[in-house]
């Protein structure tokens, strides 16, 4: 793990009167283009998505990775021969991976791939977003689909979803990043519109515990968004060109989880409220 001078380093907010801000913590070592973080608290460690060759690329060289919450690296290879794996989400012991048009689905025990379930006309899979009985939605950023999985079969739920990317399940309503936007879907399919305004298009998202979020833009932008649709700037890593892409979050110690991309890394940052 990379050593940091001094340990707590400010992130780059976007005025002297931000709300939040967020705190340097860790970054780890060099990992193979980490594109998605997502946290497994009962074992206290991360699970990173690794794509480690051309994002669109069926190549086989991608995998995911095990990383302490203490930013160490423990196992580089934990699960191997995916092609471009991006977003994870974890029901039982199942863990779904977004791997271009299948969400690959591997046991969280053993790390080892159960089935490939293909998402038929699919291009781009991108997030993965699972409701209390098991229902598994994946976004299609390429084609503008949702696709839902019900019994290891993926069907089309939604189409016409402008560069659909980053989905959280709440209750039973899907969030879902599409372009400069985050918007609500409910079960009848009905869209609101939570908030707008990024400056690129929406990656990563996480909802915090008093209802608020966290959204991630690849570019390197991330966003403290209220639940009243109110956006501010967190980081700007654009000039040093660190990508920011699919986050994690610890929601009970606000503690997010950025995957680099490019850069090779995941950092964690504390999140802090000005305001207490």
């Amino acid at each position: 793990m990379k050593k940091l001078f001094p340990l707590l380093i400010l992130a780059v907010v976007s005025s002297a009167q931000a709300q939040h801000q967020l705190v340097k913590l860790w970054e780890t070592d060099s990992l193979a283009i980490p594109e998605s973080v997502l946290p497994n608290f009962n074992e206290k460690m991360l699970y990173v998505s690794l794509i480690d060759g051309v994002p669109n690329a069926a190549d086989g060289k991608g995998g995911i990775a095990k990383v302490g919450m203490d930013g160490k690296i423990t196992n580089a290879s934990w699960v191997t021969g995916l092609n471009a794996p991006k977003g994870m989400g974890k029901h039982g012991n199942k863990l779904y991976v977004a791997d271009l048009t299948e969400v690959v689905v591997v046991n969280a025990s053993s790390g080892k791939v159960e089935t490939r379930i293909p998402a038929e006309g699919s291009v781009f899979l991108n997030d993965v977003a699972i409701d209390n009985k098991g229902v598994v939605y994946v976004s299609d950023t390429r084609t503008g689909k949702i696709y839902r999985i019900k019994n290891d079969k993926a069907e089309i739920w939604m189409e016409n979803i402008s560069d659909a990317n980053g989905l959280k399940m709440i209750g039973n309503d899907l969030y879902i990043l599409s372009g400069t936007k985050m918007i609500r879907v409910n079960q009848e399919k009905v869209i609101t519109t939570i908030a707008q305004g990024f400056a690129k298009n929406g990656d990563g998202l996480e909802p915090l515990k008093n209802g608020d979020f966290i959204v991630s833009c690849w570019s390197g932008l991330v966003y403290y968004v209220s639940s009243n649709g109110q956006i501010e700037l967190l980081l700007d890593t654009q000039e040093s060109k660190i990508n920011t892409a699919d986050i994690g979050l610890d929601r009970d110690k606000n503690i997010v989880y950025i995957p680099t991309f490019n850069n090779k890394t995941v950092i964690a940052y504390q999140l802090k409220n000005n305001n207490k």
